[in-house]
């Protein structure tokens, strides 16, 4: 039986080679993912556990994370370095002065920083054991006006030494003559690194000599971290400020660096998914082809003495060999993937080496885990339907197809599983919490499309004999057979089309919700926006106060109303304590935003000490107006703020503020006097039309690149630009299912075209063209690739309709079809039924006729 195993294997290996591709895929993503995130980690471990001090002493690491939304940089006192450094086992203590929201550009205007959002970090230069660069050209920055660049921002900037750079930091703007460049002795993570003279950083980045922003120790020889940094702490005896060794600052670290690794891991293991669940119909579909067509052969082999779990046996072991070479050259592609992922990384300034790729024991176990397991579940259908094949079947050219009680068994086991999933679905149409409406949405989207396979095959023949109704008329003969043959086997078309459903399923229910999205998003900026411009940066980020000054001083500026961002933790009379973002507004607020109040106005809430609050997350925490909450805010200061206003508004949950929680700009520079502004709008002055002040902004705003000028239409391409992102990623698994898709179609009508040999060398006898005989093999692939779209659509329409239902309880409550879309993806389809159609078709046609006929 072995034998005769590896014989079958190797007499239908180019039947198989598609499948392998399938499964090649799904493993190179995977690895691929595992390898390149291996590498990654491992590269900045070094990086960060060599770089870091044995203790630091940094602000809380809550006041670390609300300074990147309110643009604010926490800070500790410097003295603080000479309480540290009398401890007992300390051998320096460093004050360190370090900012990662300087801007810093040339004469021309142009950012100096990098364009990937890596950050731009303006510091003091200390020459250490573990300082990540080294001075190779020029000398260390003396006093103020002078500064080092580091190497690969000189070069990709084109700064020598002698130019002039202007820094934008928190407390105003200054000129610094490049006098050095450092050159980095570590992995480069692709930000750019200024460095000032540690006597004058203080005062230019922070604003005062006699602050820091962290707190460098080392030990002495013999001391441990763990040991000094206890010792530290009870020294300072207070718990103002957090306290690392170098072992969890490397940690700390990594954990933010993670989360760029888990959007790489989680995209490509998204595309890893697609490709395995298009690839088990691919395989079961070649699979079931293979043993129908080897009904004879098995049967001999039944007849000869094979019992029944050796021809079952047989079947798998032919799935695993083809699991094994899958998966052996997956990993092999997925080893180039990662190398092409690591070079892409270096083009955008993350210099990682691919000498150094890191492939750890669990990356090969995964990938044969994946490819074996992968085509042994999917091959192990057939090779039950292989074991069941009787002895007799060696006498009769007949197929093991079984079209009766598996078929009634799929009604039932379909029915049964779609309306257990559509009874979710519509759950979650009439949830009225985010978290059940979204659960209940992922349980219905996998119940539906579970049905959808399993009852596919009971759809062939009516939506098929609809989708090719015109064949007989517009084709002749050649359609009407064309529409037989795809409805001749329905569980083959059912499975093959299914490939291509769940690919377009997908697509039409992102594009539903995004495009939801973009229509709610553009409803609640033509009723709530009615400044003529914002000023903001590209990325949503606070920038420096100086903006403000300039936009008010040019000529035609009317109206300006300041925003500002911060991140609070309210408590609440019903014992709850939210942590969420609270916006600061100036005055003339009405001007500029169009708010609906539930209670109270503009002028109430944002008074000395006042608070707005969304008028439903008020009602759902026992919140009224008079009530004083208590709200803390970054760098431990609290306050009682009395709520004077209650506002109506769908944004309020719509735009992630949990709350809808605003202030004066007051009572936010009371508590948190370094926010910077995140957004200007601004009013054109009586008698200037906007079209006339736009140029002037832009030209005033030159020297401040990170911002940009933008009107209503401007703001609502920006917000589709954000959405489009999450779409594009889903075109980019459609286009993975498309082509794995069509690998499963040209496999079927391969594979069809040989069953059917002696019936096509018939057909050639009696007079069918070459020409006919190709149109109607692609007519075939036509109308199942569209039988698969049609399906997938109408399941992917459903899902973006509940889809929508779940971001309206966010307050985006339009619905809107991209009819387009769903137009283009049909004609889609056809043309990728014709593609797929070619190389089958061209073989059938030149299939010499007497030897077709004679064909066993």
């Amino acid at each position: 039986m072995l034998k005769a195993t590896l014989r079958s294997f190797l007499a239908h290996k180019g039947r198989l080679a598609l499948s392998a591709l399938a499964v090649i895929l799904s493993v190179a993503f995977v690895s691929g993912s595992l390898i390149f995130s291996d590498t990654v980690t491992r590269t900045f471990d070094r990086l960060f556990a060599s770089t870091a001090a044995d203790v630091t002493v940094q602000p809380k690491q809550q006041d670390l994370r609300s300074a990147r939304l309110s643009g604010s940089v926490p800070t500790l006192p410097a003295a603080l370095r000479e309480r540290v450094a009398k401890v007992d086992g300390v051998a320096a203590a460093r004050a360190e002065v370090s900012v990662q929201n300087a801007v810093v550009v040339d004469a021309g205007h142009r950012s100096v920083g990098p364009t990937t959002g890596a950050p731009t970090i303006a510091t003091a230069w200390h020459v250490t054991r573990r300082s990540p660069v080294e001075l190779t050209s020029g000398h260390a920055p003396r006093g103020a006006g002078e500064a080092l660049l580091d190497a690969d921002t000189a070069r990709r900037k084109h700064v020598r030494i002698g130019d002039t750079l202007t820094v934008q930091a928190q407390p105003g703007t200054f000129e610094v003559r490049v006098v050095g460049v450092a050159t980095f002795t570590t992995t480069n993570p692709g930000s750019a690194l200024l460095y000032l003279d540690p006597a004058v950083a203080g005062r230019e980045l922070l604003g005062s000599a006699a602050e820091a922003t962290s707190v460098s120790v080392d030990a002495v020889k013999g001391v441990s971290d763990a040991e000094l940094e206890r010792r530290v702490r009870a020294a300072l005896g207070t718990r103002a400020y957090d306290l690392k060794t170098a072992d969890e600052k490397a940690k700390s670290a990594a954990a933010g660096l993670g989360t760029f690794l888990d959007v790489v891991k989680y995209v490509m293991l998204g595309f890893a998914g697609v490709a395995l669940l298009v690839g088990v119909f691919l395989i079961v579909n070649t699979f079931s082809m293979l043993i129908a067509q080897r009904t004879r052969e098995l049967g001999l082999l039944r007849a000869l003495g094979a019992d029944r779990r050796q021809v079952r046996r047989s079947v798998l072991t032919e799935a695993l060999l083809l699991g094994l070479v899958g998966a052996t050259l997956g990993l092999a592609a997925g080893i180039g993937l990662a190398l092409g992922l690591i070079r892409l990384m270096s083009a955008f300034g993350m210099n990682l080496k691919a000498t150094e790729m890191v492939i750890g024991w669990g990356t090969p176990v995964a990938a044969y885990v994946v490819g074996l397991g992968v085509t042994f579940v999917a091959a192990y259908l057939p090779a039950r339907r292989a074991a069941a094949v009787s002895p007799m079947a060696a006498l009769a050219d007949a197929e093991v197809v079984g079209v009766g009680k598996p078929l009634r068994t799929r009604a039932v086991a379909g029915t049964v599983v779609g309306a257990v999933g559509a009874a979710a679905l519509a759950g979650c149409a009439a949830a009225t919490r985010t978290a059940q409406a979204a659960a209940l949405l992922g349980l219905g989207v996998v119940l539906t499309l579970i049905a959808a396979v399993v009852a596919g095959p009971l759809l062939v023949r009516p939506v098929i004999r609809v989708l090719g109704a015109a064949f007989p008329a517009l084709f002749g003969p050649v359609g009407r057979m064309s529409r037989r043959n795809a409805l001749r086997n329905p569980r083959r078309t059912g499975a093959t089309a299914a490939a291509l459903m769940v690919g377009l399923a997908l697509v039409g229910g992102m594009s539903v919700a995004s495009a939801s999205m973009s229509a709610s998003f553009d409803r609640q900026i033509d009723e709530n926006l009615g400044a003529d411009f914002l000023v903001q940066n590209a990325n949503f980020a606070p920038y420096t106060r100086e903006v403000h000054k300039v936009v008010a001083g040019v000529p035609g500026v009317g109206l300006v109303v300041r925003q500002r961002l911060t991140q609070v933790v309210v408590g609440l009379p019903d014992g709850d304590r939210v942590r969420t973002s609270a916006t600061a507004y100036g005055p003339g607020l009405d001007d500029v935003v169009h708010l609906t109040y539930a209670q109270g106005g503009s002028a109430a809430a944002l008074a000395g000490d006042r608070l707005a609050m969304d008028a439903g997350f008020a009602r759902n925490h026992g919140v009224h107006v008079g009530s004083v909450l208590p709200v803390e805010f970054p760098g431990g200061r609290r306050a009682e703020l009395t709520l004077a206003a209650l506002t109506d508004q769908d944004t309020a949950e719509g735009f992630g503020t949990q709350g809808g929680l605003f202030v004066g700009l007051t009572t936010l520079e009371r508590y948190v006097p370094r926010a910077q502004d995140s957004v200007l709008y601004v009013n054109a002055a009586a008698g200037t039309e906007p079209r006339d002040l736009r140029p002037r902004l832009e030209r005033a705003l030159k020297p401040f690149p990170q911002v940009q000028v933008r009107n209503q239409t401007d703001y609502k391409r920006l917000v589709h630009d954000q959405i489009a992102v999450l779409l594009y990623l889903v075109y980019a698994l459609l286009g993975l299912a498309i082509v794995i898709a069509v690998l499963g179609v040209v496999n079927t009508l391969a594979l069809s075209v040989v069953e059917r040999t002696r019936e096509i060398g018939l057909l050639r006898a009696i007079g069918l063209g070459r020409r006919q005989l190709r149109r109607m093999i692609r007519l075939e692939s036509v109308v199942i690739a569209v039988f698969g779209a049609v399906l997938g659509l109408a399941l992917g329409l459903v899902w973006g309709v509940c889809m929508q239902q779940v971001l309206a309880l966010r307050g985006l409550r339009a619905l809107a079809i991209p009819w387009g879309t769903i137009v283009a993806v049909v004609i889609g389809s056809a043309v990728v039924g014709i593609v797929a159609a070619l190389l089958p078709a061209l073989r059938a046609s030149r299939m010499n006729v007497l030897a077709a006929i004679a064909h066993e």
